[in-house]
């Protein structure tokens, strides 16, 4: 069973880096991203086209993935490359098929699909050990690419982690509802992460994602994990992050609440707490090298 540690954090950060470099970039954080790398794009045998964007740098690197219709252009991957840039650490952020300026459908897409994405990019582009940072259903994608490459993987921070999410929110409606969703083949899910206010989620989609669920048994990660979650987040309730930090078997996980948080982390003191996260796991995996 995990260490949980809950740090509650709405009065401000209680993570201090050790070495200087947050405080140095904190303006540059707050001020907006100066320098941005380009959109590259790297093909696959028969599979869409994914964009990316990476520099390239130390050991540690850093890994973002976004959520679920999301992208890699949002302020925390934005905030998280500047700060990568700082301190001369490697840095990759890529949008899934289907997803921002990737090739692909994105009603194709399934939780296995985009994992295949996620392996795919570790694979071929990310050098050397990394932290893996995932948001909403990339917390979800994280934890399964932790699992399929540990060897990759030195540390993880989730943020509104919504690991089997989709599937276990379903299983709770009521059977009417679940039957009606059923017959017309598809679940509309209301949100306030996009302009439309309303995910479209089919069924197909939940019984493929079935396959991908981990909160059922132990998880086999045993690096690091910081999980970061706001007590306000009305799309990924904050205790499924309590409930990954139970499952997984790694001796070193934190529990972070924000007391005024919403799913989507996305407030200036909610970005720093995550590059401050971020640079105390890389003090943190230097000091152990």
């Amino acid at each position: 069973m995990a260490a949980v540690v809950l740090k509650h954090c709405w009065r401000g950060l209680l993570l201090k880096s050790s070495n200087g470099a947050v405080g140095a970039v904190r303006s540059k954080i707050l001020e907006g991203v100066r320098q941005k790398s380009t959109v590259q794009y790297i093909s696959r045998p028969d599979q869409p086209k994914l964009a990316y964007r990476r520099v390239k740098g130390k050991s540690p690197g850093v890994v973002f993935l976004p959520g679920y219709g999301s992208n890699m252009s949002g302020q925390k991957a934005e905030a998280m490359e500047e700060f990568c840039r700082s301190l001369g650490h490697g840095y990759l952020r890529f949008d899934y098929s289907g997803h921002g300026a990737s090739e692909g459908v994105f009603s194709e897409g399934t939780i296995g699909t985009w994992k295949k994405d996620v392996l795919f990019m570790l694979d071929e582009l990310a050098e050397g050990p990394q932290i893996l940072v995932g948001s909403s259903m990339g917390g979800w994608l994280m934890l399964l690419a932790a699992i399929a490459r540990p060897e990759k993987t030195k540390a993880l921070v989730g943020i509104s982690t919504a690991a089997d999410h989709f599937v276990t929110a379903f299983k709770t409606l009521p059977i009417e509802v679940r039957k009606e969703c059923e017959d017309k083949g598809s679940w509309t899910v209301p949100t306030k992460s996009n302009e439309e206010g309303i995910y479209t989620v089919s069924m197909d989609f939940l019984r493929e994602a079935e396959n991908h669920c981990i909160l059922q048994s132990p998880i086999p990660i045993t690096c690091p994990v910081r999980l970061i979650h706001g007590l306000k987040d009305e799309d990924v309730p904050w205790h499924i992050s309590m409930q990954v930090a139970e499952r997984i078997l790694s001796p070193d996980v934190d529990i972070i609440l924000r007391r005024h948080g919403q799913h989507r982390m996305a407030e200036k003191d909610d970005i720093k707490l995550i590059v401050y996260t971020i640079d105390d796991l890389i003090d943190k995996l230097t000091t152990m090298v």
